[in-house]
């Protein structure tokens, strides 16, 4: 696939599609993006489980936290990443991990590794990456 374009067609698809997204990199400081993508999603219906080691058993947005995707304890649709681009390969080895396993991995603003993408294509799993879904959300549907 092309990361360096996606169609709406396939961006607004995952939108519509996507019901519960473990956000990883989650953070509990409201001036950090993922706290503000987070509340913007848990606004938007979405299901939205926060992921980060040192927030496990604490609550961000309300939502309880845990510490890897494999400890999430419901089946994610989509994972969010909040993390550097050269821990996407990691994110994606636990995604596939997961027992069902995500249908969509989203690599946030900034966040790219097209080795990655291709592990988690070849396994089935649609990728965007550089791009954040509070932004393309109220861009495609409003």
């Amino acid at each position: 696939m092309d990361h360096d374009h996606y169609s709406d067609e396939y961006i607004l698809d995952i939108l519509r599609s996507v019901k519960t997204i473990a956000l990883t990199g989650a953070s509990p400081n409201p001036a950090r993006p993922s706290n503000g993508v987070m509340g913007y999603l848990l606004s938007r219906g979405y299901e939205v489980v926060p992921v980060n080691p040192g927030q496990v058993g604490k609550r961000i947005q309300g939502q309880e936290v845990f510490g890897h995707l494999t400890d999430v304890p419901v089946p994610v649709d989509m994972v969010d990443v909040f993390r550097a681009s050269n821990y996407l390969s990691e994110v994606v080895d636990e995604a596939l991990a997961m027992n069902p396993r995500p249908k969509v991995i989203w690599a946030q603003l900034g966040v790219r590794d097209d080795a990655a993408a291709a592990k988690a294509e070849a396994a089935g799993i649609k990728v965007v990456m550089d791009r954040c879904p509070a932004i393309e959300y109220p861009r495609l549907i409003g």
